[in-house]
């Protein structure tokens, strides 16, 4: 989320990152293993001690990660703050993305990230930007792999993975690459192709729906882990498989304004909730508005669930996203480092805002409890209305069948109404 609040972004990675953190001598023997020279087991095994965390051990990433910060905290005096805090808060282990309001501020704070973590041991490699003038100021070894070699006059620049997701620094897009393999139709192979789409703020969360309602009639039908489907559910799957074989298409702007829009004066967040008999969910939007009174409206983040096993009235699946709504919306308000001025809720169900407005009624145990979180995390001046044809939530209650049909949708880009 915060690699997306600015128009100027780079990435970073730290070279061999757990090999530069020293084990203490005390603790080395919890490291310690056998050796055979020369692969000769015959031989009498040589006894090592490994000096430097490795991969696999399990207290290797907490280690590694504290070192990091300490080698801010450490280092503040001799650092500016947003070096520091950006240390601390756009670092996910040894991947660091950044995002920044112009190209001299970005040049500038990699210079300063390079000093801070060195001061640590730490080297920062594989730089890539969105920036060509960026770029040019980092020298050619510590670029990117694909980048050492790369014309910034002529040539585009290519296509990171950045924690996972496609990032088109050229377009500076998000993108998916759709890469699916033949397998069996089982349940385990199912959820593994499934799992394979890595999708973490919902971009293409409606796309996922029917592949996971399928998985759940197998759970229905008690159908065990692999074990062939009936001929319904396997042709439904199929049917998925090939309605996403385009997936390719689905591109999102990595920054949530453009880069000419100007200094942002107001921002707010709105989010939808809806439920239907498929399943439910949400999804927030950052609507901005600049100094010269035009308004940008930008996809946040989304959540959509299958509804249970167990049957539950839409009324209560309706209150269900509701709660749903309130929680990823702390999520966010924690996560963005915008100041956020104004926050509302929107859902299609009378019955919800009801449920929420009313202060004297006394509810049954599943109404009550989320009532009162609800309760707890706005208050009801923030809920409105918002009719089922414009409410983007409904795609991701219901699903959609083709790539196509969300990209001509509202759900990247918010209703026109706001």
């Amino acid at each position: 989320m915060r690699f997306r609040e600015y128009p100027v972004a780079f990435s970073s990675d730290i070279e061999c990152m757990f090999y530069q953190v020293k084990v203490p001598e005390s603790q080395r023997d919890l490291l310690r293993f056998l050796w055979w020279p020369k692969g000769d087991m015959s031989q009498k095994p040589k006894v090592y001690r490994m000096g430097v965390h490795l991969f696999g051990a399990v207290s290797a990433p907490s280690c590694c990660n504290y070192s990091l910060r300490r080698t801010g905290t450490d280092n503040k005096c001799n650092a500016s703050q947003e070096a520091v805090n950006t240390l601390h808060n756009n670092f996910y282990m040894d991947d660091g993305l950044k995002s920044v309001a112009d190209v001299e501020r970005a040049i500038h704070l990699v210079s300063e990230l390079k000093t801070l973590c060195k001061e640590g041991g730490f080297n920062l490699t594989k730089w890539s930007s969105n920036e060509r003038e960026v770029l040019k100021e980092i020298p050619v070894m510590d670029r990117a792999k694909e980048l050492m070699d790369l014309d910034l006059e002529s040539s585009q620049l290519p296509i990171e993975r950045t924690l996972g997701v496609l990032w088109n620094a050229e377009t500076d897009e998000f993108q998916f690459r759709c890469q699916i393999k033949k397998t069996e139709g089982t349940r385990r192979a199912m959820l593994s192709v499934l799992s394979s789409i890595y999708d973490p703020l919902g971009f293409i969360a409606p796309l996922l729906i029917p592949a996971k309602t399928v998985l759940q009639e197998m759970c229905k039908q008690e159908a065990g882990w692999d074990d062939e489907p009936s001929d319904d559910i396997f042709r439904k799957w199929q049917t998925w498989k090939t309605s996403i074989q385009d997936l390719e298409e689905v591109k999102i702007p990595r920054c949530y304004v453009p880069a000419e829009f100007g200094k942002v004066t107001h921002r707010e967040l709105h989010a939808f909730a809806d439920a239907s008999e498929i399943g439910y969910g949400c999804v927030i939007y950052l609507r901005q508005v600049n100094a010269n009174g035009d308004i940008h409206c930008s996809f946040v983040f989304a959540k959509a669930r299958v509804t249970p096993l167990k049957k539950v009235t839409i009324p209560r699946l309706e209150l269900t996203a509701a709660t749903l709504a309130v929680r990823t919306v702390a999520i966010v308000q924690r996560e963005l480092d915008f100041k956020i001025d104004k926050t509302l809720y929107w859902t299609d169900s009378t019955a919800v805002l009801k449920y929420i407005m009313n202060d004297k009624a006394r509810y049954h145990t599943f109404v009550a409890n989320r009532v009162q979180i609800i309760r707890e995390a706005s208050v009801p001046e923030q809920w409105h209305y918002v009719d089922t044809k414009v409410n983007p939530a409904d795609l991701a209650s219901r699903g959609v069948k083709t790539t196509r049909e969300l990209n001509d949708s509202d759900w990247l880009c918010g209703p026109d109404f706001l």
